[in-house]
């Protein structure tokens, strides 16, 4: 398996390119799985009903949902963990903290190592579209498959990295910029 890639040739309009045709790289995704397509897939892979692992999905999606607004960094078995978070701007007088300094809510996703191990390990295969849309090359990936996500930590295959439990590192998705 590899991830698909496109390069699209583009007339820049802005910035330091401006008036320039550059090669602009996006996820060439195939479509949007359903959930019922995931539900029948894991129904067949472990022996259950439809029926059965609709209901223990639905379930654990609800007890997701509470647990994180509660505060709680809630374990996504073989994917990570997630939890909620927020963008505020910082102030110095306790007088001045109001609930209005929120900027964003957030939900942060801290993948498991595993999942970042395949990802690491997938090839990348890119095609290039001129801008009259006509494939002009294909490459495959030969770099080091270095994964970068949002905990700040790079892993680079091979299980090296640690498993981030979505405990205090980073930054706590807490922005504390003005």
């Amino acid at each position: 398996m590899a991830i698909k890639i496109k390069a699209i040739e583009r007339l820049q309009k802005i910035g330091k390119y401006a008036d320039t045709y550059r090669y602009q790289m996006q996820p060439d995704l195939y479509s949007s799985l359903t959930q019922e397509k995931v539900i029948r897939e894991a129904a067949l892979r472990s022996g259950v009903s439809e029926g059965v692992m609709h209901a223990c999905w639905d379930a654990a999606g609800e007890v997701i949902k509470a647990w994180c607004t509660e505060g709680h960094s809630v374990a996504l078995p073989g994917l990570g963990t997630m939890r909620f978070g927020l963008s505020a701007q910082t102030v110095a007088d306790v007088n001045d903290v109001k609930a209005n300094l929120i900027k964003t809510r957030r939900i942060i996703f801290y993948p498991a190592v595993e999942l970042k191990d395949e990802l690491a390990n997938t090839s990348v295969v890119i095609t290039c579209y001129d801008r009259n849309g006509e494939v002009v090359k294909r490459v495959t990936s030969t770099d080091d498959g270095t994964v970068e996500d949002n905990s700040g930590e790079e892993n680079t295959g091979g299980n090296s990295g640690g498993d981030n439990n979505g405990g205090n590192s980073g930054s706590g998705g807490f922005d504390t910029g003005d």
